[in-house]
């Protein structure tokens, strides 16, 4: 599907660690997980910058940044970091690009947003003879972000496409967020296939496998506990974590664009106490 041939460059720059949560099923709760995971690093006291990478920009919409038709956003940055697309070239740097959100206790997340122009990259690199797959990870380094940032947090679109091959070859680990149904089972196994390949070619450092997170769990229904099985089974030993309920505090800190750990009620506590637990277990699984 996608030529690896030319993947030489490595992951490494700076102490920092770049993670994505991933799947090519959609609707299983990938950008909201990537969001509250954010807020959870933020709070145990990381520097935290989020890449949007999904031309849908959800991601960036639930930070409540809203670009305008002139704003320059990742898109810019990947493209002004390919030599061979010069003529493309915009005058976008990363202070241009770059939203700082505020969160509370004083503490801030750095975000690089998305726009509609991301859904237009794969057929603006298609032509050029430097690797493709590796224009995020050249953006990476480029800036210098593992130095500047203990975490990056990317959130991807639910595809195949360059994108996601891009991201893969871009980070450390990565986390997949999954629901109990055959679908979302399927998108976990489609994109093994594409780490498969990726570590078949053996030029690039694939990236760890941080851990399974069952979501909007609803453990009523006797469908969703033997599909459930059906899926851990599969995964084999790899980490599943605690399962996410599906409950109303999810759905109200999203319409409300807030991560669980704005709100004080004991109902988000428990919620609250499971992303930092994830977080604990994702740090030091990175740190190896």
């Amino acid at each position: 599907m996608f030529n690896f041939s030319k993947l030489t460059e490595t992951k490494e720059s700076g102490s920092g660690k770049a993670l994505a949560l991933m799947n090519q099923k959609g609707g299983v709760g990938k950008t909201t997980m990537a969001f509250n995971m954010a807020h959870a690093l933020a709070h145990a006291g990381k520097k935290v910058l989020c890449i949007d990478m999904d031309p849908q920009f959800n991601f960036t919409s639930l930070f409540n940044i809203e670009l305008g038709e002139d704003d320059h956003h990742i898109f810019h940055l990947l493209i002004n970091s390919v030599r061979e697309l010069k003529a493309l070239h915009s005058k976008a740097m990363l202070g241009d690009v770059l939203k700082r959100v505020e969160i509370s206790d004083g503490k801030h997340i750095d975000i690089i947003p998305a726009g509609q122009e991301l859904s237009g990259f794969e057929l603006t690199v298609a032509g050029i003879n430097s690797p493709r797959q590796m224009i995020l990870n050249k953006m990476i380094h480029k800036y210098n972000l593992k130095a500047e940032y203990d975490y990056i947090v990317i959130d991807g679109p639910p595809t195949l496409g360059l994108i996601v091959v891009n991201i893969l070859c871009a980070v450390d680990g990565v986390l997949y967020p999954f629901i109990a149904d055959s679908f979302s089972h399927q998108g976990l196994k489609n994109i093994q296939t594409v780490l498969e390949d990726i570590e078949d070619m053996g030029m690039t450092e694939v990236p760890k496998i941080l851990g399974y997170i069952p979501n909007l769990f609803d453990g009523r229904r006797k469908q969703v506990h033997s599909d459930f099985d059906t899926i851990t089974k599969d995964l084999s030993e790899a980490r599943v974590f605690e399962p996410f309920a599906n409950k109303v505090q999810f759905i109200k800190s999203q319409a409300s664009k807030k991560s669980v750990f704005d709100f004080n009620s004991i109902e988000f506590k428990y919620l609250q106490n499971q992303f930092s637990e994830m977080v604990a277990t994702v740090e030091k699984d990175l740190q190896l």
